[in-house]
C-alpha cells in the first residue's frame, strides 16, 4: 500500500485523535460510543433515545435522515424535517449527532445541523462525493464498502484526506460473504490491520455486520478487545417497530447494558469510557 501517503502510519505510535465536539474525541484513550436508530422517525423518538443514552454514557447519537434503501418503495428518510429534529436534540441533550450524506448537494445542509457526516457502505467509492467532502469542515465517518478490500477502503479515505479534510474516521461494518446466516461478516482482522496501516481512528458497527440483535453485544465487546477506537450501534425505543433494520436494533436498556459491559474490557486494553451526563440543557430558542 505504498501509494497510501496521507493516511499511512509513519511509526507505531503515530495516531490521529479527532474532535467531533467540545470534549468529545475519537482515537485517543477514551472510546467513542455512538448509538441511535437506523432512521430518525420523530422528535419524541429521538428525545427518548437521547435522554436514555446520554446517561449511559453514549457520546454521540446516530440517525439517518436520507436513507439509501435497496427498494425504491421503502422508507427513504425524513430529509430536511429529520435534520431539524437532529439539530434540536443535539442542542437539548448536548450530544453530537452523526448522519449519512448521500449526495454532494446534501453536504451543506447536513453540515449545518450535524457534527459528523457519514459516508455509507454503498458510497465508499463515490469518488466525486469523497472529493467534495474533502472541503467539508466536519469530521467524516467512512464506512467500508460491502465487498471492499482493505486497500480500497484506505484509498477511499485518501480521496477525502488528499482533498483537504484530515478528519476521517474509518468504520468496519462487515463485508458480504456466501453465508446468509449473518447480514455480513464482521472483519475484526481488518480493524487490527487498519490500526497498523493507518493513523486514522477505526470504529466498528456490529449492527450492520450481524443483522441480528442477539449477536451485536458480543461482537461489540470483541471489537473493543481487538483495538477499535469506538462503536456505532443501532438501538431504538421499540426495536420491533423501527421503520428500518428492526431485526438488528437493540432496545435502549440493552444498549445501556452493553455500554456498561465494555468498561472492564476497555480497562484491560488501556482504554476508558467517559462518565455520562446528569441532565440535559434547555432547548435554545
Amino acid at each position: 500500500m505504498q501509494d497510501a501517503t496521507l493516511t499511512h502510519k509513519k511509526d507505531a505510535n503515530h495516531s490521529t485523535e479527532i474532535a467531533i465536539a467540545p470534549h468529545i474525541t475519537v482515537g485517543g484513550r477514551d472510546l467513542l460510543i455512538v448509538g441511535g436508530p437506523c432512521a430518525v422517525e420523530s422528535l419524541p423518538q429521538m428525545e427518548t433515545v437521547a435522554e436514555r443514552l446520554a446517561q449511559a454514557p453514549v457520546q454521540a447519537l446516530r440517525g439517518g435522515v436520507y436513507k439509501p434503501r435497496t427498494s425504491p418503495y421503502a422508507f427513504q428518510g425524513l430529509g430536511d424535517e429529520g435534520l431539524a429534529i437532529l439539530d434540536r436534540v443535539r442542542r437539548q441533550y448536548r450530544l453530537p449527532v452523526i448522519t449519512e450524506v448521500m449526495a454532494i448537494h446534501q453536504i451543506a445542509a447536513i453540515a449545518a445541523h450535524a457534527d459528523v457526516l457519514q459516508v455509507g457502505s454503498r458510497n465508499m467509492q463515490n469518488f466525486d462525493l469523497l472529493k467534495a467532502l474533502g472541503s467539508a469542515e466536519k469530521p467524516i465517518v467512512l464506512k467500508r464498502g460491502l465487498a471492499a478490500t482493505i486497500q480500497e477502503f484506505v484509498m477511499a479515505a485518501e480521496y477525502i484526506v488528499s482533498h483537504g479534510n484530515p478528519n476521517v474516521i474509518l468504520c468496519e461494518r462487515g463485508i458480504r460473504s456466501f453465508d446468509p446466516y449473518t447480514r455480513n461478516v464482521l472483519d475484526l482482522g481488518a480493524v487490527v490491520a487498519l490500526k497498523h496501516l493507518t493513523h486514522l481512528p477505526v470504529i466498528v458497527d456490529p449492527s450492520h455486520a450481524t443483522g441480528k440483535r442477539e449477536l451485536v453485544a458480543d461482537l461489540a465487546r470483541a471489537a473493543i478487545a481487538a483495538g477499535a477506537d469506538g462503536l456505532m450501534v443501532e438501538c431504538h425505543p421499540v426495536p420491533e417497530a423501527s421503520v428500518s433494520d428492526a431485526r438488528q436494533a437493540l432496545s435502549l436498556d440493552e444498549m445501556v447494558a452493553l455500554v456498561h459491559s465494555l468498561r472492564p474490557i476497555a480497562a484491560a486494553v488501556g482504554r476508558s469510557l467517559p462518565a455520562g451526563q446528569a441532565t440535559p440543557e434547555p432547548v435554545l430558542a
